[in-house]
């Protein structure tokens, strides 16, 4: 087992890898200033991501999985400040110009956001949106973009997609909305889709046909995808590795099956109990992690599992260094692996 360090391989990028990463995250933090003093929601965080990967990013609310894709897209509020190195096909993508930023976005890198009817404009058809994407960014006349916004609602599976481009955003279903923002977030054809928890509001019937044209959208395009949810179940059936966040900071970090199989962090277990299984007998207690998440202005020294966690020591009172072992897995925990039962 060996201490990470600044000169080690990115997560996800194993020591001798010879193809190179898409997007490469070094170091990475976000601190916003506020009238309480400065909170930092994401800590030195670290990752890599290869061309046509899924990577998840799991963790309660506050842990600082969505804060991670705004500061890559550049869509953090006006008090956030940003540290640290993200290599977009070697470029730096961090604090870029406003104007860079907007064709990183439009050509490069999209993003499908949590609740779709708060991202598409109630006021303007469906098609209307759409169209102006291409309009926009590939400077294609109107007649072009709306046939080639009509193949992309059929690429994402959108039923009568013709009828739909002249319909209102309130006249669709919350799936469908989240198709309209899927056909929208690559209509580019993006090198990397950040989705955040784009399944939260939707039925399971809907998430798993969401899940399933993500899938099939990255085999067809060789899209990188960022899979940000607090649903394990949505990340079993897409990703490829899974980073598992808390309080702004890398928990584990590892191939899917490995997370899921033989998670090697106490939070990432507690995650894994606190999912409701199907098997279980009828009269079994839901499974919690006890307590709150921590406050971000008050955190507890060390750790900051350590308040809610079953085997915390006293050497827990001070930060464990994030350690690589096994097969390309990453823990931060002084607690053994194989004693975690």
């Amino acid at each position: 087992m060996s201490i990470i360090d600044n000169s080690s391989p990115a997560y996800g990028l194993a020591a001798g890898a010879k193809e190179p990463a898409l997007l490469d995250v070094r170091d990475l933090r976000v601190t916003f200033a506020t009238s309480d003093g400065d909170v930092t929601a994401v800590n030195d965080l670290n990752f890599s991501l290869r061309a046509g990967e899924t990577l998840g990013i799991v963790g309660e609310s506050g842990s600082g999985k969505s804060q991670t894709a705004f500061a890559l897209m550049g869509l953090l509020a006006a008090n956030g400040r940003i540290a640290g190195s993200a290599a977009f096909n070697g470029r730096e993508i961090l604090n870029l110009p406003e104007k860079q930023l907007n064709k990183l976005r439009a050509e490069e890198i999209s993003m499908i956001f949590q609740d779709p009817m708060t991202s598409l404009n109630p006021y303007m058809r469906v098609g209307e949106q759409l169209t102006e994407v291409l309009v926009l960014h590939k400077k294609i006349g109107k007649h072009e973009a709306f046939e080639e916004s009509v193949r992309m609602l059929d690429a994402v599976k959108m039923p009568e997609a013709r009828k739909r481009m002249r319909m209102y955003p309130h006249e669709f279903s919350g799936g469908m909305r989240q198709r309209v923002m899927i056909a929208m977030a690559l209509m580019c054809r993006p090198k990397l889709l950040i989705a955040d928890e784009p399944t939260t509001a939707l039925d399971v019937t809907v998430q798993a046909q969401i899940m399933t044209l993500l899938n099939d959208l990255k085999r067809e395009f060789n899209t990188a995808i960022i899979m940000i949810t607090h649903d394990l179940g949505v990340v079993a059936g897409i990703c490829d590795r899974v980073l598992v966040m808390y309080a702004g900071r890398t928990m584990e970090y590892g191939r899917a099956a490995d997370i899921f199989y033989r998670p090697s962090h106490p939070y990432s277990i507690g995650l894994l109990a606190a999912v409701p299984r199907l098997d279980a007998d009828g009269s079994a207690m839901m499974v919690t992690i006890p307590g709150n998440p921590p406050n971000l202005l008050r955190l507890p020294k060390g750790c900051p599992f350590q308040p809610r966690c079953p085997f915390a020591m006293d050497i827990c009172s001070t930060m464990p260094p994030l350690e690589r072992f096994g097969d390309d897995r990453i823990r931060a925990c002084y607690k053994p692996a194989e004693e975690l039962v």
